[in-house]
């Protein structure tokens, strides 16, 4: 056997050094051009732990595993194809017969390093896995010199970024008086169904030096983890993956010649927070399922925030179809309550048979969905497709295996909802019933996936797995239809599942005025053209806040409610005009990476400010929202710096505004004269 001690693999954009002895084989650096040289790693490539052999120091964590460094090198490959750079090593582990292959991958010219690790059991006897790493890198820079960035999630108030010195989780506990290294790490889980209830699925170090960058996802729906901790020589380790036993309850049993993989998870290097996740935009883009939505990034309207709040008629929808569509919607969605035939509302515990409502409905659902296609508009649903009610008779149709079990084999049951367990045909064959019914027979070509209750019963995993396979197979079966992902919210806003659907619930939010930071934060996670934020303008409204409201969504994704039937002419102008002015930007959406003028928004700052560039030579455009404050400020634009004339033009504002370019100070200086207003600037 030949034995590679130093391999280097990458392309113009990325670097990643290896050595591949045959004592320990090791992912020594990942760098990009230019960066300064690294010292090398000293972690063994690869983090196992099995039952009977489980970590060679305390701790759970993604590191200092007995297995790890026992495992020796057999071979590597590498390859190219479709714009892609892949490389597998694969390793053995002599003792339990175990074949590991750390899969390698990265989009040409990206500096991001996905990578997953797969598993195979070519011993005698079974395998208990507890807890796999999909990424394991050392040879970071130093704790000392490192902050941590990580994202808060919650119901309502999604995406708040918070940053702390490494310094602070993982104390100097000078190595050289106690020969040890520290077990001291900052760790970050994400458990249950719902993978972004809590914290963003994602995290960075930047080194607060040189301004690099490393930013993470793990592309788990299920349970995912990271941890960042000291390696030896006062370098800072970074291990992904999940789920775990020790955090979850997961394993999974190999029998000989059985293998699993782990979740993928992917690491972007960058200039700074802004440079990276530039770099974790391109890569999205680039791992996401191709659908036309991405490219046309058409006007939604949904019936139901701050409008029907699931309670739809056909007396009350049809004068709302027709005023979204004099407003230049594209789509219009129908939400939840379609299906509910009770007088009191009480559809929550009986949902899963997905037939329309005679009582809502008379003359049947068909009449509401052909009179939004004969406005020219597309007409969806709202579903929420995994749960079974309680009192629904699907509950005792489906058998007993086609839903989610406890460990003693009573099903899942939250808030008086069974799960579906997507693994079992009955519950696929359920599901593509349903369908195939509102899609091939109703016509109906948006479909609004929701998802209310959460749980971390066993084979969550498999389950989400089986979710995303079978998201896929619809789309398959029906190409042109668009689906969006929600989860009372932002709840599983998780890179997994943003690489099926086309669209990504942002929040449930109901207060115009509290939604600017969690639509500024939102490209961190979704690109802008997936990202859905909510415009519910309202006849009550004034003028500056039905603007408001309409321009928080125009750097993402509109997603248009309001009593619009209720406005009057000059109102439903308003909404016009900013429809308008969307579709004149959209375009560049589609390609554009985000930026952050005033640093990631916090949760109460007064000014609020988000910006996104088109490619090379295309227009720069910034949002700023003022909710307190002085009237004025200067928003440093830097990728602009050193420009001395710039075309300024404010495409929509609430309230009084003005914007111009300053070139000396490299900024743009925007005044609002009003609290609460906002203005969205065009730079070119």
């Amino acid at each position: 056997m030949t034995h590679i001690h130093g391999h280097r693999w990458g392309h113009s954009a990325l670097t990643v050094d290896f050595d591949l002895d045959e004592t320990t084989p090791r992912l020594l650096r990942v760098t990009r051009p230019g960066d300064p040289e690294a010292p090398p790693g000293d972690l063994p490539l690869v983090d196992v732990t099995l039952s009977g052999a489980g970590t060679g120091w305390s701790g759970p964590r993604f590191r200092g595993t007995a297995l790890g460094p026992r495992l020796v090198y057999r071979a590597h490959h590498a390859t190219y194809g479709d714009g892609w750079h892949r490389l597998t090593v694969e390793l053995r582990d002599p003792a339990s017969g175990l074949t590991v292959f750390a899969e390698y991958s990265s989009p040409d010219g990206v500096p991001v390093l996905r990578s997953r690790v797969r598993l195979r059991n070519d011993g005698r006897e079974p395998l208990t896995v507890r807890a796999v790493g999909s990424l394991l890198l050392g040879g970071l820079p130093s704790p000392d010199v490192l902050d941590a960035h990580r994202a808060r999630n919650d119901w309502l108030a999604e995406c708040r970024w918070y940053i702390e010195p490494l310094r602070d989780a993982v104390p100097d506990i000078n190595r050289g008086v106690h020969e040890h290294d520290a077990r001291a790490a900052l760790r970050l889980t994400g458990r249950g169904s719902w993978p972004t209830d809590g914290h963003l699925a994602m995290g960075a170090l930047t080194d607060r030096g040189d301004g690099r960058c490393w930013l993470w996802q793990v592309e788990s729906a299920a349970g995912w983890g990271w941890d960042a901790g000291e390696a030896p020589a006062r370098r800072t380790y970074l291990g992904l993956g999940g789920p775990t036993y020790d955090d979850h309850g997961w394993r999974q049993v190999l029998a000989p010649g059985e293998e699993f993989a782990s979740e993928y998870a992917a690491v972007a290097l960058g200039d700074g927070f802004d440079g990276a996740l530039a770099a974790l935009t391109s890569y999205r883009r680039r791992i996401r399922r191709p659908h036309p939505d991405h490219e046309q990034l058409p006007v939604v309207f949904n019936d139901y925030m701050n409008t029907l709040m699931g309670d739809p008629t056909t007396e009350k929808l049809l004068p709302l179809v027709d005023a979204a569509a004099r407003a230049g919607a594209e789509y219009f969605c129908v939400d939840a309550g379609w299906y509910d035939d009770t007088a009191d509302g009480g559809w929550w515990d009986s949902v899963g048979a997905w037939q329309a409502s005679a009582r809502r409905f008379p003359g049947g659902i068909g009449e509401v969905l052909d009179r939004i296609r004969e406005r020219g508009m597309v007409p969806g649903l709202w579903l929420e497709p995994e749960v079974v009610g309680v009192r629904s008779p699907v509950a005792d149709l489906l058998p007993a295996a086609a839903f989610l079990r406890h460990d003693d084999g009573g099903r899942v049951t939250e808030q008086g909802r069974h799960q579906l367990d997507l693994t079992h045909p009955a519950a696929r064959a359920h599901l593509d019933e349903t369908v195939d019914r509102i899609v091939g027979d109703w016509g109906v070509g948006y479909l609004k996936l929701d998802y209310n209750i959460t749980t971390s019963a066993p084979g969550l995993l498999a389950h989400t797995r089986a979710w995303r396979a079978w998201l896929s197979s619809v789309l398959d079966r029906h190409p042109d239809l668009v689906i969006e992902n929600c989860a009372s919210g932002g709840m599983r806003m998780d890179g997994a599942s943003l690489s099926v659907t086309q669209l990504q619930s942002t929040s449930d939010q109901q207060d115009p005025v509290g939604y600017p930071p969690i639509a500024a934060a939102a490209p961190t996670v979704v690109p802008p053209e997936q990202g859905a934020v909510w415009a519910y303008p309202q006849p009550e409204f004034s003028d500056a806040q039905i603007a408001f409201t309409l321009g928080t969504a125009m750097l993402g994704r509109i997603h248009l409610s309001g009593h619009l039937d209720r406005m009057t002419e000059a109102q439903l102008d308003l909404v016009r005009e900013a429809v308008r002015t969307y579709k004149e930007i959209r375009g560049d959406l589609r390609s554009a990476v985000s930026f952050w003028p005033l640093g990631l928004p916090g949760w109460t700052d007064e000014w609020v400010a988000l910006g996104v560039r088109a490619p090379v030579q295309g227009a720069t455009y910034v949002m700023v929202w003022r909710r307190g404050g002085e009237a004025e400020r200067v928003l440093p634009v830097r990728h602009l710096a050193g420009t001395e004339e710039l075309k300024v033009e404010v495409l929509h504002s609430a309230g009084v505004a003005s914007a111009q370019w300053e070139g000396s100070a490299g900024g743009l200086r925007v005044r609002l004269a009003d609290a609460p207003s906002m203005a969205l600037v065009k730079l070119v």
